[in-house]
């Protein structure tokens, strides 16, 4: 399962009102990449595919492929709002390895090595 805090919730929906376009949910998804070796994506997204685990928060919906899930299986994200900035932390218990940046991983401890974050 992935936990969303309620800050998290809020902004999506924020996001997904302000959308032009209509939206079902948020997709979250790892794909190769990023400083570790993988990366984490999100997309608003105007339907789900009936592989995808959905995660019902209210009038806020997560769309995970089943690819993704076993990576992000137990992780939380919150969303920070600060003076230095404003985005979405992720906290992943499937991480060996991450980069300062905060949006790449990687499940290996051996895995690639981390390059510097751009």
């Amino acid at each position: 399962m992935i936990t969303l805090t309620e800050k998290a919730i809020s902004a999506v929906g924020r996001f997904i009102s302000g959308s032009e376009t209509p939206t079902a949910g948020l997709r979250i998804e790892v794909t190769d990449g990023g400083c570790s070796g993988y990366q984490y994506g999100l997309k608003l997204e105007g339907s789900h595919t009936p592989e995808d685990t959905v995660i019902d928060y209210g009038e806020v919906k997560v769309f995970i492929d089943p690819t993704s899930m076993p990576m992000l299986d137990g992780m939380s994200v919150d969303f920070l709002d600060s003076i230095e900035g404003s985005g979405f932390k992720f906290t992943n218990p499937n991480a060996a390895k991450s980069c300062a940046c905060g949006t790449s991983f990687n499940t290996s401890t051996e895995g690639t090595g981390t390059k510097t974050c751009s």
